[in-house]
């Protein structure tokens, strides 16, 4: 009775653990994303950009989806960040504070934003209201792949072209003048 009693103080420390972890990470993201966003510093935006990606893969570590976790950084911060990274380098960005980019269009960014937010949110709750996901048994690795290499390989490979012809656009915008 004790050993069972002592599992499960165990297993409620771990719960307890995990949601402190969470809330640490959650409100890391914010504050990164809202960084991401307020920041007048183009460099410095990105690199806000690969703390709250950080965060979603941290967080999939805690719900126990290492692959998942793995291919955020890898795809992510470790592609995506670098190439938006050389497409400011490559076109001469201002990379110092420029207030007057800071100063234009706020108020029109602000409604695009709130609406946004609201299609986002009525979205969610229309798909997600009444219905309950129910997984059997975990994913493997193997199904994952097999699913992104032959159901999904049209979206996979127009994504990797779009980041191709992102690049050419930057070096071309850049080699202009």
């Amino acid at each position: 009775m004790n050993s069972v009693l002592a599992a499960v103080s165990q297993d409620a420390d771990i719960v307890v653990a995990q949601n402190v972890f969470f809330g640490v990470i959650a409100v890391s993201m914010l504050y990164a994303a809202i960084r991401v966003v307020t920041t007048s510093n183009v460099v410095h935006a990105a690199l806000w950009l690969v703390v709250a990606l950080a965060g979603v893969a941290a967080n999939f570590i805690l719900l126990g989806s290492e692959f998942v976790a793995v291919t955020q950084v890898l795809v992510y911060i470790g592609a995506v960040v670098v190439l938006f990274l050389f497409g400011v380098m490559l076109t001469r960005a201002s990379l110092g504070d420029d207030e007057s980019v800071a100063q234009e269009k706020r108020s029109m960014a602000a409604v695009v934003g709130v609406l946004l937010f609201g299609v986002m949110a009525f979205a969610l709750i229309d798909t997600w209201s009444d219905d309950r996901l129910v997984i059997d048994e975990p994913q493997q690795v193997t199904e994952v792949s097999d699913s992104i290499f032959s159901q999904y390989i049209i979206p996979f490979e127009a994504i990797s072209v779009l980041l191709l012809a992102a690049l050419i656009g930057a070096i071309v915008v850049a080699r202009q003048d």
